[in-house]
């Protein structure tokens, strides 16, 4: 036992704790209820928590403390034992290499956990998981193992989970690992009946997982699993970021009040009854009738008579409850409005759990003995809990029945009202994108009822983003219940909630999740639920701040593609120039003379298009060529072609300035070095010498022994010492090039007495053996700087992206010296001895090579391939980039 807050660590099997000796497994406990488990003779429900990226196994205490105050106050009659994996807070996010293991262990932890209750009378056969970020994809890769028995885990609930892909696609183990999951889930669809699945994503405030991904895939088997985004989760109603979604008290609630909910009474485990399960997650997480669940609800109820009846012919029915000592039924006979409205809605402030509304079939009383409860029927919101009835669908009802019970010391209000659906719903086109929030759309509704629907046309597409201002005037000034305002997707569980003071302007963002698929017609709807005396205006506005913000939430995981694309134009047209003009450009300028979408963007366009067509898609296939990733992004209708342009320019924006830090950088480096250490002389470098050969080779044998990120990122530190000294030899030799340009300017003193220098022995020597620190060697050396300034900005993002493995690589270097498996091992090996090479060149043998023709050319197509198939497939970016900087070196030795 290390902490009462921490859990006690479970002893696994020799063979498992040797095999994955960097991770643990612990059972949560704390206060008593560690002490009486000590001894590990558990009769609860196992529930097995697994972290996600960097994630601690303490982050199970937030449901395991709530699970624990909840078994108390049903006095141990059912309670959940929570373990916990020790996952060592690995960043499985970013490096895939691992997922596979962490898959195995869980199921050793699973047969581990089982085994403890081997010998109880309500031996549990499966475990419930709840698994945070990528735990929770861990979790869906058990059903691929071979040896994986599905009946094991019958529960499944994931928080914050990227389901659909990785969010950044850094190694193509990450990226197999998700192809190989989700196949696996839409191929055997038959296998996951038994498996109940629900995915609670943050909303808008996670900003490192976008819930669109976090939906499961559309399986074949509809009713067993369930997507859905806290803000739309009842008595939550709010987003969440990354790491609160685990400890969010209200949606820890909801889930240890459905985990409550799931227990069998027979079996004191969670029910193996799939629809039960399904029952009491809907319930839970999608609507909550303001009721205590029950599985199967009486369909009639007794009313007792000992209430004062009371019948409402109006249309329209209030009542405000303040120290009501006596209890009455309010009945609204339905025959009078039947052929009138279309709708009955109703509403009650009262937020309790009891029974309020009953619908009656006894057409001759205006009293009732028995009755069908509709509370059922209700949906809790914020400040009240509604009911809205189609007429048309309840033929055999005669009268709608309120309740309103003895009420000492509550203040509550009702309400009721009949309407045609015609009349409460409007319709408001939303303004077109390109509107930049110039225009705007509005509606005005003078209000006489409860409820309106403003059907928001055409708000379909992701990249729409919109603010919507409400506006509230009411005609006397009196206390009333606040407004709610839910903005409704009807074909996912997104929607968000807004309460608001009467009067008041109110700010809403509307904007997608999940875009509208193909089949679906729905249009999305903005439900004012209202006071009756009020006047609502609706406002509607394009929002291109939000709008700028969508492209960033779906697409930021491409940026290091368009960044290292723009940086490749600008190489690519710097050898063009060297080879026109025996000059290098600065890297800025040629920036923003190459860098063009237009030279990269139409190719792919007409490939994605083209790829419509059968004949192409053989001719594509027959050839084993990847899908093109916007093809894919398009199948997701993540994409359209203006979404390129705009990440092209959001690449040449970054690409600039990480420039100028880049060369500031430089500079102040290269300042520091001149102020400590004399500058060495500038001289021409051998391109290989033994030495450096070593070099390699020992840099080699570190990319194959331990990990090839490590190797690149010390070649990285090599090239960034060279191009460092090389900068301060260039600017101490400019230097004295202008003190001397300054001291020939001078006026002789003795201009009547001339002298002839005698020659020196260093004027003897030849030229190619003197320092060459004249004009033309600085300039040449100038060159070189320019040209080393771009490479070394490349190689930036390939250390960037290689960077998670290194992580990973010393976080668990204590456990195994060889990282395995090893993304970039044999890449490594291929750059290593490239930069080796590139970094001792320079321009003077480039630009008289005869392949600089081709090499100036090839980063053009490069980046065009790069954008095509790298866009979901961040790992191949090194790979165009290295196979450019293979030209380099040979154009320095052809």
């Amino acid at each position: 036992m290390e902490c009462g807050q921490c859990g006690q660590k479970i002893k696994l099997p020799k063979k498992t704790a040797r095999r994955y000796p960097a991770y643990e497994l612990y059972l949560y406990g704390e206060g008593n209820y560690a002490e009486e488990n000590k001894n590990l003779l558990l009769t609860g429900i196992p529930v097995l928590f697994l972290p996600g990226n960097a994630g601690s196994y303490k982050q199970v205490r937030s449901l395991g403390s709530i699970a624990l105050r909840k078994a108390e106050d049903v006095d141990f009659k059912y309670h959940f034992n929570f373990f916990s994996v020790n996952f060592n807070e690995e960043l499985v996010a970013l490096y895939g290499g691992s997922l596979q293991r962490q898959t195995k262990f869980v199921h050793e932890c699973i047969k581990v956990i089982l085994k403890l209750y081997r010998d109880g009378e309500f031996a549990p056969t499966s475990v419930a998981i709840v698994g945070h970020s990528m735990g929770g994809l861990v979790a869906r890769a058990l059903l691929t193992l071979k040896s994986f028995k599905p009946e094991l885990i019958n529960l499944l609930i994931t928080q914050a989970t990227p389901h659909v892909a990785p969010v950044m696609p850094l190694d193509r183990y990450l990226t197999d690992f998700y192809t190989a999951v989700n196949n696996h889930w839409m191929l055997k669809a038959q296998d996951l009946r038994n498996l109940t699945t629900l995915s609670v994503a943050g909303g808008f405030r996670d900003y490192q997982v976008r819930s669109g991904l976090a939906f499961l895939p559309r399986l074949s088997q509809h009713d067993s699993a369930l997507s859905v985004v806290s803000s739309a989760v009842p008595r939550a109603w709010a987003s969440t970021d990354h790491l609160s979604i685990v400890w969010c008290k209200e949606l820890i609630l909801a889930t240890i009040r459905a985990l409550f909910d799931l227990i069998d009474e027979n079996t004191r485990q969670i029910t193996e009854d799939p629809k039960k399960r399904m029952s009491v997650l809907n319930h839970h997480f999608v609507r909550h009738p303001a009721k205590i669940f029950e599985e199967n609800p009486e369909v009639f109820t007794e009313l007792p008579g000992i209430f004062i009846w009371i019948t409402v012919k109006a249309s329209k029915w209030t009542y405000s409850v303040y120290n009501d000592s006596d209890g009455k039924y309010f009945t609204f006979p339905l025959a009078s409005h039947r052929k009138s409205y279309s709708h009955v809605y109703c509403e009650n402030s009262m937020l309790d759990t009891s029974s309020w509304i009953y619908g009656c079939m006894n057409s001759n009383s205006s009293m009732c003995l028995e009755a069908t409860d509709l509370s059922w029927r209700a949906e809790l919101l914020p400040t009240t809990k509604v009911v809205m009835l189609k007429l048309q669908d309840y033929p055999s009802l005669s009268h709608i029945v309120i309740q309103v019970p003895a009420a000492v010391g509550n203040k509550y209000t009702l309400g009721c009202e009949f309407f045609k659906e015609d009349s409460r719903t409007v319709q408001l086109p939303v303004t077109h994108l390109f509107s930049f929030g110039l225009s705007s759309s509005k509606i005005l509704l003078n209000s006489t009822g409860l409820l309106y629907n403003v059907q928001l046309q055409h708000f379909n597409q992701i990249y729409q983003a919109f603010k919507i201002y409400i506006e509230s005037h009411c005609q006397s000034v009196k206390e009333r219940k606040p407004s709610v305002y839910r903005l409704h997707i009807p074909w996912s569980h997104e929607d968000s909630i807004v309460v608001a003071k009467i009067p008041s302007l109110t700010e809403i963002s509307a904007k997608l999740h999940i875009a509208q698929p193909q089949n679906d017609s729905r249009t999305p709807e903005l439900n004012i639920f209202s006071s009756s005396d009020c006047q609502y205006e609706v406002i509607l506005k394009t929002s291109l701040p939000q709008v700028l913000g969508q492209i960033v939430r779906f697409h930021a995981g491409a940026f290091p593609v368009y960044i290292v694309s723009n940086i490749l134009l600008t190489y690519g047209g710097q050898l063009s120039t060297l080879r026109a003009t025996g000059q290098c450009s600065d890297f800025s300028l040629e920036l923003v003379r190459t860098a063009k979408p237009y030279k990269v963007e139409p190719l792919i366009s007409i490939v994605v298009f083209l790829q419509g067509f059968n004949w192409f898609r053989e001719i594509w296939e027959s050839l084993s060529l990847p899908e093109v990733d916007a093809a894919v992004l398009s199948s997701q209708d993540a994409w359209f072609p203006l979404v390129s342009l705009i990440l092209f320019l959001f690449g040449t924006g970054i690409a600039y300035w990480s420039a100028v830090f880049f060369s500031t950088s430089l500079r102040l480096f290269s300042s520091l070095w001149l102020t400590l250490i004399r500058p060495t002389v500038l001289q021409k470098d051998k391109l290989i010498t033994p030495r450096r050969l070593c070099g390699v080779l020992s840099l080699a044998l570190v990319s194959w022994t331990t990990c090839g990120a490590f190797a690149v990122f010390l070649i990285y530190l090599q090239y960034l010492f060279k191009v460092i000294k090389l900068h301060v030899s260039v600017r101490a030799e400019q230097n004295k090039l202008n003190r001397d340009s300054d001291h020939s300017k001078e006026p002789s003193q003795n201009s009547s007495i001339n002298t002839v220098k005698p020659q020196s022995s260093m004027d003897s020597v030849p030229e190619a053996n003197q320092p060459l620190a004249n004009s033309t060697t600085i300039a040449e050396a100038v060159n070189s700087l320019k040209m080393h300034f771009t490479i070394l900005n490349l190689f930036t993002w390939i250390v960037l992206l290689n960077l998670p493995s290194l992580i990973y690589w010393l976080k668990n270097l204590r456990y195994n010296v060889r990282l395995e498996p090893d993304p970039c091992r044999s890449t490594a090996i291929i750059i290593v001895c490239i930069l080796e090479i590139l970094m001792n060149s320079s321009t003077s043998e480039v630009k008289s090579s005869k392949l600089l023709k081709i090499a100036a050319k090839v980063p053009l197509p490069l980046s065009v391939a790069m954008l095509a198939f790298g866009r979901l497939h961040l790992y191949r970016v090194p790979h165009f980039v290295t196979f450019s900087l293979l030209l380099h070196v040979l154009c320095c030795v052809v």
